[in-house]
């Protein structure tokens, strides 16, 4: 199998919209999106815009997508990235995309100067929370926030 990993795109646009709705219903939170094409489209490519993306590719199709932005650590005094979403769709779990995408988006931020990773995972999601775990990555169990810091973050970047 094939995995190819690339910046997302405007070309990329509607394939990502129907991920974000399968994410939404894998997480029950569906009566929350109200994302479309123009608030994407806004949100990625307008002047001055702060997020940007990554999108998995399988056999020509879109298989999964991360989207993250700069974010700063004030009592540790370090940049990264804020990583909003990153999901896999379901027949494409445990092959090794989501460890693609992790990687490469560490590589990103190693190619910035950033040096961490920090994001949220819902409390249900143990599976999550153990592939997370499985690389590396710190749990504040009062916020159930993560980071990939020192060398787990390393380890991603290589």
């Amino acid at each position: 199998m094939d995995i190819t990993i690339k910046l997302f795109e405007r070309g990329d646009i509607a394939a990502v919209l129907e991920l974000l709705r399968e994410f939404a219903e894998y997480e029950k939170l569906t009566q929350f999106l109200e994302v479309n094409e123009e608030r994407i489209e806004t949100a990625f490519f307008a002047e001055g815009s702060t997020v940007e993306g990554l999108v998995a590719i399988v056999d020509g199709r879109a298989v999964g997508y991360a989207f993250f932005y700069p974010n700063f650590a004030s009592f540790r005094g370090q940049r990264g990235f804020y990583l909003e979403d990153i999901y896999i769709t379901k027949s494409m779990r445990g092959k090794g995309v989501g460890e693609q995408m992790l990687r490469e988006l560490a590589r990103l931020a190693k190619s910035r100067g950033y040096e961490r990773i920090d994001f949220v995972v819902l409390e249900w999601n143990t599976t999550a929370i153990d592939f997370y775990k499985k690389h590396g990555a710190e749990m504040d169990p009062s916020e159930r926030h993560f980071r990939f810091t020192d060398e787990a973050f390393k380890a991603l970047a290589q």
